[in-house]
């Protein structure tokens, strides 16, 4: 059962782990919250989304809605999961060129809190805009989930081996914390 105020926002990118992106819905709707699938325009071909959008009872969302389209509930809190490259680097340069990314711009200005779980191979993650760029973000408070005891980046061409230990409950685990403070 959902809760009033417990509307959670999943963006999916296209990355290895994105196909299992309704365990990370599972969990979440066990603990009530209502959630709306948002995917990147490439992420579609990644993601089951007739299956999603039975799992949600909702519209999986890729595209701005038209005027005349109702609006979706607003998000209480944003996961960003799998997170690639492109989103993050483009998030903390503040670029909206997509509707998901619109959203994760506007988002920190709203106070929605939004938490960040990487899907990034070791090559991306070593170099110097992506770092700059989690540093950029957690020094505006978004929680990126990078690192020791988080999610660590895997072997180049080896991400479709890896997305079985992928931390989804991690996501949702930070959340919880970011929102209570």
């Amino acid at each position: 059962m959902t809760q009033p105020g417990k509307v959670l926002y999943i963006i999916v990118c296209a990355a290895g782990a994105a196909r299992d992106v309704g365990r990370l819905v599972t969990l979440a709707q066990d603990e009530g919250w209502t959630v709306q699938i948002i995917a990147t325009p490439p992420a579609l071909d990644f993601i089951d989304v007739p299956g999603l959008e039975k799992q949600t009872g909702r519209p999986v969302r890729s595209q701005y809605r038209k005027p005349d389209e109702p609006r979706p509930p607003r998000a209480d809190a944003i996961i960003v999961a799998p997170a690639t490259y492109n989103t993050i680097n483009k998030f903390a340069q503040g670029i909206a060129d997509t509707y998901a990314l619109g959203l994760l711009a506007e988002a920190p200005g709203l106070g929605i809190p939004v938490v960040v779980l990487p899907f990034v191979n070791s090559a991306f993650a070593s170099r110097v805009p992506f770092r700059r760029s989690v540093e950029s973000l957690r020094a505006e408070g978004i929680p990126v989930l990078l690192g020791p005891g988080q999610f660590e980046p895997h072997a180049p061409g080896a991400g479709g081996e890896t997305s079985e230990t992928y931390p989804w409950a991690l996501a949702l685990e930070e959340i919880k914390r970011h929102r209570l403070q």
